[in-house]
């Protein structure tokens, strides 16, 4: 144990470490086996360390959820699981070193044969997956499969190609069913393929955990807001000859803004709802104002048009 959280040796045949890929991902560790499971594996990829104990409640709240998200990288990092009880030797050991093993569940991450990074308590799932993250980021390992699918899933939702899109975000949600961005991608990309039943579908299959988060209410807004648009479509004749009439229409105005929102035009849309908040800002109660915010929810906030359209929403009511 000398050379715990010293440099990682070389193989002795030609001065490279060699990997070790055939190891199980999660695996119970002792002192017996510390060396090879951790400290030599720790050579060719992140090694996490779970350290619990059986009369600890966090680490039985802690290791499905740990377990779950190790599985998920598909062997970019590994798990050893180390009961402190059983092991007290190695555990003395491992405080002497300036492990914190006082406070546990902790969770040490090894690699090159040195501590990169810790965490202490049972941390819920997102707070585990930015831990993995990071040490795959640190350690050149790239990013969890999951992560990957979705930028990749972005990506092809973003350059028109939303059926790809779609079958990527259903794949990540095979993988993690409460996935928000996943469900959002999903219900964005049957919209994307004008297909609303299966959006509507779609949102109904959506765990109950995590309807409210913001990814899901913000495709939920973008399905209400497909339905209002389609709706305003149809009548677009009659809309334009009311404000041709009448260019003071408000309620005119507000619903091209709902038909253009629907076609893509998403600036134009902002930009009636814009001029009613110019003239009266009180319409209907502020019927404009709040129409626009559900254009912001459904747009996301890196959208430009979200953007643009906030910077002069600020500068009305607070000019």
């Amino acid at each position: 144990m000398e050379h715990l959280l010293g440099q990682p040796q070389s193989d002795t045949q030609n001065g490279t470490i060699a990997p070790q890929n055939t190891a199980p991902v999660i695996t119970d560790g002792s002192q017996a086996t510390f060396m090879q499971d951790v400290i030599e594996a720790s050579r060719s990829v992140p090694v996490l360390v779970d350290f619990w104990a059986d009369w600890c409640g966090p680490c039985k709240q802690l290791a499905p959820v740990l377990e779950k998200v190790v599985t998920a990288a598909r062997g970019k990092v590994r798990l050893v699981k180390i009961d402190i009880e059983a092991n007290r030797a190695l555990a003395g050991q491992l405080a002497q070193v300036g492990l914190p093993l006082q406070s546990i569940p902790l969770v040490a991450a090894f690699w090159k044969g040195q501590i990169l990074d810790l965490f202490q308590g049972a941390l819920p799932e997102s707070e585990i997956k930015k831990f993995v993250e990071n040490i795959l980021k640190s350690s050149g390992g790239g990013i969890l499969p999951a992560t990957e699918q979705l930028r990749e899933a972005d990506v092809a939702l973003e350059t028109e190609m939303p059926a790809r899109a779609a079958e990527l975000y259903s794949s990540v949600i095979g993988e993690e069913p409460e996935n928000p961005r996943a469900w959002a991608g999903l219900i964005r990309a049957m919209l994307a393929l004008d297909d609303e039943a299966a959006a509507v579908a779609a949102l109904a299959d959506v765990p109950a955990k995590i309807t409210d988060s913001p990814e899901v209410a913000g495709a939920r807004a973008a399905l209400d807001l497909k339905k209002e648009g389609r709706k305003a479509a149809e009548e677009m004749e009659s809309i334009r000859a009311r404000l041709a009439a009448n260019p003071e229409d408000f309620e005119a105005r507000c619903e091209l803004a709902t038909a253009l929102n629907a076609a893509g035009k998403r600036e134009d849309a902002a930009n009636e709802l814009l001029h009613i908040i110019k003239v009266d800002r009180n319409w209907k109660d502020g019927a404009a104002k709040q129409q626009l915010l559900r254009f912001f929810e459904a747009w996301g906030n890196e959208e430009p048009a979200t953007a643009i359209a906030r910077r002069r929403l600020s500068s009305m009511l607070f000019s």
